[in-house]
């Protein structure tokens, strides 16, 4: 029993700790000051302050970066690019809402909510990347939405990564966002996270398939998240 409860104890310090220190690497980053001031303009300022972002939690910072890689796509792209861009911030714990749709067009927060990250990546964070097969890590980085089926998960939606090394074998790992039950306010009430999967974006059963419906087809997805190695590959974070 004294075991149980120093856990319980230990539990709310840990997450704490955790949280300053990404407000600390945010803070603290050269790599990262230097990709924002690059990114940064007066339409992004304008889009983040109309749709109130920092209310729900997004930082401006990557909101930055994610707009930068959709203006960069949406200009070297041969196909539509949709108007709409999903961000995943696995920078945030997944007990807190970490995906954001928003509409760019009409500057409008389409949903906001939770979303899983792959089991090997962590449990309350995602703090490990990976782009292998059978790694059952999450992989960083921008996506294309393609079609979509219906597969052993249910109504699902195909990613494609557009970035070599780094995330371009989610077709093949079978990336996909679908709906997941361990998804769930319930689920994350009894364990303190959300549950994980084998490195897909799952969504909340009762919310995936309006998401995908407006997503699907040509629109942006920016899977971010706290590691170096990607800010400094990432084609689409530099000039």
């Amino acid at each position: 029993m004294k075991t149980y409860l120093n856990s319980i104890l230990l539990y709310p310090l840990i997450t704490v700790g955790l949280f300053f220190s990404f407000q600390f690497y945010f803070a603290n980053n050269d790599l990262f000051k230097k990709i924002i001031v690059n990114t940064k303009t007066e339409s992004n300022e304008f889009d983040y302050m109309t749709v109130k972002l920092d209310s729900l939690g997004l930082s401006k910072e990557v909101f930055f970066l994610a707009i930068n890689g959709y203006q960069k796509i949406k200009s070297q792209s041969s196909e539509k690019i949709k108007s709409i861009v999903t961000i995943v911030d696995f920078s945030k714990p997944s007990n807190q809402k970490r995906m954001f749709v928003i509409d760019l067009l009409n500057n409008k927060v389409l949903f906001n909510t939770y979303v899983a990250h792959g089991r090997n990546s962590g449990q309350l964070y995602a703090t490990s990347f990976s782009n292998e097969n059978s790694s059952l890590k999450s992989s960083l980085g921008f996506y294309q939405t393609g079609k979509t089926y219906k597969g052993k998960h249910g109504y699902s939606l195909t990613l494609f990564g557009l970035e070599n090394g780094i995330n371009d074998k989610a077709y093949e790992r079978g990336i996909v966002i679908h709906p997941a039950d361990y998804v769930s306010e319930p689920s994350i009430r009894s364990q303190g996270y959300c549950g994980r999967s084998w490195g897909c974006p799952a969504l909340p059963a009762d919310l995936s398939s309006q998401i995908i419906n407006q997503i699907k087809n040509g629109s942006v997805l920016f899977v971010y998240g706290n590691d170096d190695t990607y800010l400094q590959k990432s084609k689409f974070l530099h000039s």
